[in-house]
C-alpha cells in the first residue's frame, strides 16, 4: 500500500502543479487580450490632436492629470483643469491634422506663460 499512496501524492503534486500552470497561462492569456485594448484607450502625446475631439471624457481626465501633475511643477497654475480647458479650445480652432497632442500640450503651456507674463 505504501507505493500506491506514493503514486497517489506525485499524481496529486503533478495535477496541482498543472492546474497552477493552467490558471498562470489563463491569466497570462486575459493581460494579453484585455492589455492592448486598455492602452489603446489612452491618449498619449505622440497621438494626432484630431483625436482629442473623439475621445471620450475618461481618456481626456486621465490625460489632462497626467498631463498637469507633470507640468504643475513648472507652475501651479498648469494643472489638469487648466489643460483641459485649453486643450479643449486649441482643438475646436483651426485644422489640427498635423498636430500632436505634445504639440497642444506646448501651445498651452506657451499660452500660460504669455498670459503670466502679461500680468507681471
Amino acid at each position: 500500500m505504501a507505493p500506491q499512496s506514493v503514486g497517489n501524492t506525485s499524481d496529486a503534486t503533478t495535477g496541482s502543479a498543472t492546474m497552477g500552470r493552467a490558471a498562470a497561462i489563463g491569466i497570462l492569456t486575459a493581460l494579453t487580450l484585455f492589455s492592448p485594448s486598455l492602452a489603446a484607450a489612452r491618449l498619449k502625446m505622440d497621438d494626432k490632436a484630431s483625436l482629442w475631439p473623439r475621445a471620450g471624457a475618461s481618456e481626456k481626465i486621465d490625460f489632462t492629470n497626467r498631463v498637469g501633475k507633470s507640468m504643475s511643477t513648472l507652475s501651479p497654475g498648469l494643472d489638469s483643469s487648466y489643460f483641459m480647458r485649453c486643450l479643449e479650445e486649441v482643438a475646436n480652432i483651426g485644422d489640427t491634422k498635423d498636430l500632436t497632442l505634445s504639440d497642444m500640450v506646448r501651445t498651452c503651456v506657451s499660452l500660460q506663460g504669455s498670459r503670466s507674463g502679461a500680468s507681471e
